[in-house]
């Protein structure tokens, strides 16, 4: 309801700000006024637009974010902590809670996996165009030679969806096991068996926290992505049964490529989706992705 209020509001604000300006347009012929501030209303005007495009029907919730590095050894963790980074300092500048849920550090650098909670104001509809695979070309700080590598890392994205989800999961059907966490944390945090892995055999589908100092709160938090995960699961069956129905093909899919970061020997990033392209990789790495996001938002809606 609040966030509905929120939209309303700033409609009703545009319209009598709309209304005011157009008012004021007699005067101008006269020119008792020097101008109206059109940049500042287009600017406001367009923000909005954004919220009209998020109209998926996920799109409000809150979700889960992880990051896996693909193969490459140390390159690839590496950039997948680059990745992890660049989420956090996007949440950071726009307002979103950000929870690191597992972190699992790479033997000599980086990481070799993470999941991220983000809350807030449409997240899921802003990050579900990040799932797929994030390829970056750069000089190597790993390499005496200073040689060009490429590495990979996977993203995916999953709504938090409402607690009354109905997924049917049997004990017998899971594997637990419980290790030490390996993150920073209070006492007892790295020294007990706390942090949980649960694998759901049917599916194969892996969850991990670490994040609680207690190993059921950990179970517990675990068990709920877990549902998440199942859920989406089937949610992705049925679309995909949807559309052979309809005889598409869905043009992303788990796994294929989507984004190339390119360090050397220039810099660009493009996304592959929706064409849009920056020198600045500094800035994208450094967590600015509203440009980014909006423009495969405008993508999505011109295919549908």
């Amino acid at each position: 309801m609040a966030g509905l209020r929120k939209i309303v509001d700033r409609v009703n604000s545009l319209k009598k700000e709309i209304q005011d300006d157009l008012d004021l347009l007699p005067l101008l012929s006269e020119g008792e006024l020097e101008g109206i501030p059109l940049d500042l209303l287009k600017k406001e005007i367009e923000e909005l637009e954004i919220t009209t495009l998020l109209n998926g029907e996920y799109d409000a919730l809150n979700c889960y974010l992880e990051i896996h590095p693909g193969a490459g050894g140390t390159e690839s963790c590496d950039w997948a902590s680059m990745l992890l980074r660049m989420y956090k300092m996007f949440c950071e500048k726009n307002g979103y809670a950000c929870e690191v849920i597992e972190e699992q550090k790479g033997d000599e650098a980086g990481i070799k996996s993470a999941t991220l909670h983000i809350s807030g104001d449409f997240a899921y509809g802003y990050f579900k165009n990040e799932k797929g695979v994030h390829r970056l070309v750069r000089i190597s700080p790993f390499d005496a030679g200073r040689r060009r590598h490429t590495s990979f890392a996977s993203v995916t994205v999953t709504p938090e969806y409402h607690n009354n989800i109905d997924i049917d999961i049997k004990e017998s059907d899971l594997k637990i096991d419980v290790y030490h966490s390996s993150g920073a944390g209070g006492q007892s945090v790295n020294t007990s068996n706390s942090a949980v892995r649960i694998t759901h055999l049917p599916t194969k589908v892996v969850v991990t926290c670490q994040n609680e100092r207690s190993q059921l709160k950990n179970k517990e938090q675990a068990m709920k992505l877990l549902k998440n995960k199942l859920y989406q699961l089937e949610v992705e069956k049925r679309e995909k049964e949807k559309n052979a129905l309809k005889g598409t093909v869905s043009s992303i899919d788990f796994g294929s490529q989507i984004r190339n970061y390119v360090l050397e020997p220039y810099k660009l990033i493009k996304d592959l989706r929706s064409g849009y392209e920056t020198s600045n990789v500094d800035k994208v790495l450094d967590g600015d992705l509203k440009e980014l996001f909006e423009s495969l938002l405008r993508v999505k809606y011109d295919e549908d």
